[in-house]
This record gives C-alpha cells, structure tokens and sequence, in this order.
C-alpha cells in the first residue's frame, strides 16, 4: 500500500471514529489516530467525514487561527460544516446540545447567507471582493462542541478534523442594511445563567466581517466546494468561546438587534437524517 493509501486509510479512521462518537452522542478519551500532519490533511478527514454523515450541509462556520498556530498553508481561518438538521431557525427558546464528557460552548455569531452564487472559478478572495458579492446579515449562535474535550488545546488541525468543534447553528434576526452600518456599531454580550462572560461584536474578529467572509469563499472554492446562494457563513466568535454545561443557559444580546436564547442539552444520539 503506498503512502497515499494508507493517509486515506488513517483518514478514514479517523473520520469513522469521529461520525460513530457523534452519532451516539459519546465522548472519546482520546484524538482517534495520529493528528494530520497539516490543514490540507485534516481537511481531507473532514471531507471522509461529511460524506459519512447523514445530512446535508447548510453552511459553514469560520473560526480563527492564532498566529502561532498556524502552519504552512498560511490560513489565518478555518472551516467546519454546519449540517441543515443542526440549524434552528428563530426559536423562541433554543437547544445548545453539547457532548457530555467532550467540549461545549456557545459562540456570539454574526451569520451571512449568499444571495448569489459565487463564481466557482473563483478561487482568491480579498474583502472588497467579498462585499461585491451580495449576503444578508443575521445575528446568531454557534454551538461549539465535540465528542473530543481537548480539541481546542490540540489546534487547528484536529478541530477542523472534526467538523470544525461545530455542533449547530442558532439563526436569529436578520439586520436590515448591514452594509451601511459601521462594524464597531455592531456590538454583542454572552450570558451564562445570568452572568455576562464576554463582550465584542463585529469588530472583535480579526479584520471585519468581510475578512471572514473572504476566507470562507476562497477556501470553499479550493477544495472544490464552492458557496452557493443559500448557504450560512459563521463569521467567528464575536464575544468570545463561553463553556457551558448540560442545564446551564445561554444568551446573548445584540442590541437592538435582537437577542437569542437557550438552554444546553447533552447531545442525543443522531438518528439516520438528524443532528447530534
């Protein structure tokens, strides 16, 4: 068996590994194999993995990568799919489902979603790009979470091995003319059970809203998944990741944008065309 092979192999494994602990809502002790030698190998566990997962993808969520984190590929983002039967579109009261003994929180989000395709040869991305090519703006949450507790001490690689920590997405509000409104205007505030942990907004994410936005476009269409009209951007954590707990609630305020909350869940196990 050649190299190639065998890394397909291990891929599999791993992708098998993470699809089965989601699907029965389990915790693993441990990442499940040797962690991909780089973001282009752990993207291709994601991509075994989404193909095993009984669903389909509504969007992706957008997470940033620390400097010193990073690797040779040179992104500063990373991508993980948000599954149609995870997005919970306007509840009057939402479920953050969390793996017991994995990792869970909950992310402030500012979501956009395509109001036209993006040209699928398109494979370089700068903001100014990015605002040319129409979206609608929605305040959100992200629920964070995977069978894996130390995903996020373990970097980047592994997180996006594993649908990039993403356990669903809370779509709220739409904000009418977002374009016109300065990012720094666009403020948020995360509560657990009542106690603020965290404040930002639009501006809190490394180059604005359109920097995410760019990334997401660009490395979608490399790894031949260009965006379509319809699918969710995940801008990245606007307040901060909030750890939260089975029982504990969650909201969060954007003003006078609207708020949104909830409760977490311990996630349930998946059935053959639902989430986690």
């Amino acid at each position: 068996m050649g190299n190639q092979e065998q890394g397909r192999g291990r891929g599999q494994d791993i992708a098998a590994a993470f699809v089965g602990a989601r699907r029965r809502g389990t915790a693993l002790p441990d990442f499940p194999g040797t962690i991909p030698d780089d973001l282009v190998a752990a993207y291709a566990v994601q991509d075994l993995a989404i193909a095993q997962w009984p669903d389909r993808v509504a969007g992706w969520k957008v997470g940033y990568i620390a400097p010193e984190r990073r690797d040779g590929s040179g992104d500063e983002r990373l991508l993980g799919p948000i599954f149609a039967g995870q997005l919970q579109v306007r509840p009057g009261a939402a479920a953050y489902p969390v793996f017991k003994g994995g990792f869970g929180a909950i992310e402030a989000e500012y979501v956009l979603r395509l109001d036209a395709d993006a040209p699928p040869d398109a494979l370089d991305w700068t903001p100014d790009d990015a605002a040319r090519l129409p979206a609608t703006l929605f305040i959100g949450v992200e629920i964070a979470s995977s069978p894996l507790a130390t995903i996020n001490q373990l970097g980047p690689r592994v997180v996006v091995s594993d649908f990039g920590n993403n356990n669903g997405l809370v779509l709220g509000a739409e904000i009418p003319g977002w374009c016109d409104i300065p990012e720094a205007e666009l403020r948020a505030e995360t509560f657990i059970d009542g106690v603020s942990v965290g404040r930002g907004g639009a501006g809190h994410l490394p180059g604005g809203l359109r920097a995410a936005y760019a990334f997401a476009l660009a490395r979608s269409a490399r790894r031949g998944r260009p965006l379509k009209a319809g699918e969710l951007i995940a801008t990245g954590n606007a307040t901060g990741i909030h750890d939260i707990l089975p029982g504990q609630s969650g909201r969060v305020s954007f003003g006078a944008h609207g708020e949104i909350t909830g409760v977490a869940i311990a996630a349930a196990p998946a059935g053959d065309g639902g989430a986690a």
